[in-house]
């Protein structure tokens, strides 16, 4: 990214929330130096600084924790750095964690986003000329707000609503709340959609850096069901990349769906880690990995297929994954393999691997 500058010469500001997390940490380490930034977050067990030791002390990057929620210090930070835009990733993301407990996602993911909201509505609205003109707010969201497909097609930005989930249905809520506020309040605001991400300081819950770590330590892999649900696969940096086109060239009121074109078998891509493992680490005494692959009890109401069509942001942005699954996929499994100090750092007295998503074996 080059450096994005105001009128006067200085360097922009923007203000990140939720970028000590997986996608906006990347998303923060992509921006600091094309970017003055402020980083908001509340650092919960998937938030780290960590993440952003490569910016620590960065004369462009001021990190500050904090909820969303937080409407005094929200709009605090917003009347003194003056921010140009706000890209908000901050949310509860993990399916598993939702039917365990969904009310802390719809207490960050939906009355927390209003609270945002409700900050940067009232700071655009005193802007002026050029600053005003100029404001975005960019919302991350997700695909699984479309709920599922069948063997074919893929989702488009016109694509209904059908979410299936406690995560899903807090993120289409949170959507829809945005899209309200840009269409009621005329709030310059742009929804993203994104596939399943990869990659770089991912919170070892999520199934690829889950494998990677279960394989490594020669324990039992878990696959949901019989492994057969489809995801469309989509490099973090990437997605970041596209975050920064929508913002820098989006435009208010629109949505942008992004996707990797990856569409591959939970099974398959375990698979493919295992297969990475065993080329790797040749003197693994777990190999084969794929040896460790356990299939378990599907996830309450898992989700079959997901798919995104692209097609939008590479026609009017200029978009494009950089990345296919086979090099993102090493690329990751590599990054795993030389940080895993950093995973049992981010995991210590947090989270041991254990299945989530039961739900207490609540009532269907």
């Amino acid at each position: 990214m080059r450096p994005r500058r105001d009128p006067t010469g200085e360097k922009q500001t923007i203000l990140v929330t939720g970028g000590a997390g997986f996608i906006g940490g990347n998303f923060v380490l992509l921006a600091v130096g094309a970017y003055r930034v402020v980083n908001l977050d509340a650092l919960t067990y998937a938030g780290n600084l960590e993440t952003l030791a490569r910016v620590e002390g960065h004369p462009d990057h001021l990190f500050v924790r904090g909820r969303i929620g937080d409407r005094e210090l929200v709009e605090h930070l917003l009347a003194s750095h003056r921010p140009r835009a706000v890209v908000n990733f901050a949310a509860e993301t993990h399916v598993d964690r939702s039917i365990d407990g969904p009310r802390a996602f719809v207490q960050t993911n939906v009355v927390e986003t209003l609270e945002l909201l409700e900050a940067v509505l009232g700071y655009w609205g005193a802007l002026e000329g050029e600053e005003r003109g100029s404001f975005r707010l960019v919302h991350v969201s997700t695909d699984e707000v479309y709920g599922t497909l069948g063997p074919e097609g893929r989702f488009t930005e016109e694509s209904p609503y059908r979410p299936n989930s406690p995560y899903a249905a807090s993120k289409a809520a949170s959507d829809h709340l945005v899209r309200a506020y840009n269409r009621t309040y005329g709030l310059p605001a742009i929804i993203t959609n994104c596939s399943n991400n990869y990659g770089p300081y991912q919170y070892p819950e999520k199934l690829v850096p889950l494998t990677i770590t279960r394989a490594l330590e020669g324990r039992p892999i878990p696959v949901y069901g019989d492994g057969g649900q489809v995801r469309d696969w989509l490099y973090v940096e990437d997605h970041c990349r596209a975050i920064a086109r929508v913002l820098e060239e989006g435009a208010p009121g629109e949505v942008y769906n992004i996707g990797g074109d990856s569409e591959r078998t939970n099974l398959q891509t375990v698979r493919t880690i295992c297969g990475l493992l065993d080329r790797l680490v040749p003197g693994s005494p777990h190999a084969p990995h794929g040896s460790l692959i356990t299939f378990v009890e599907d996830r309450p109401g898992h989700d079959r297929r997901y798919a995104i069509d692209a097609g939008k942001i590479g026609r009017e942005l200029g978009w494009r994954p950089e990345e296919t699954f086979e090099s993102g996929m090493e690329k990751t499994v590599r990054w795993y393999l030389e940080n895993r100090g950093w995973c049992e750092r981010v995991m210590a007295g947090k989270y041991g691997g254990e299945r989530l998503g039961l739900g207490g074996r609540r009532a269907r």
